[in-house]
């Protein structure tokens, strides 16, 4: 049996948690903070975890790392 590809792009911008859920960075945080508010810049901080949806999509691109 061939070993299964790993999307390079996956690789780099998500982490797996102790749970197996998905941890990713923010979107929204790189340029144009001026046009935003405190709350929502406040609100972007750190890291999140993923929605189900979203979770099932991205441990089909890094099939090794569960």
């Amino acid at each position: 049996m061939p070993k299964m590809k790993t999307k390079s792009g996956a690789k780099k911008r998500f982490k797996m948690t102790a749970t197996g859920r998905v941890k990713s960075g923010v979107a929204g945080k790189r340029h144009r903070l001026i046009n935003h508010s405190g709350d929502y810049i406040r609100g972007q901080r750190g890291t999140k975890v993923l929605k189900k949806g979203d979770e099932s999509l991205v441990k089909w691109y890094m099939p090794y790392n569960r």
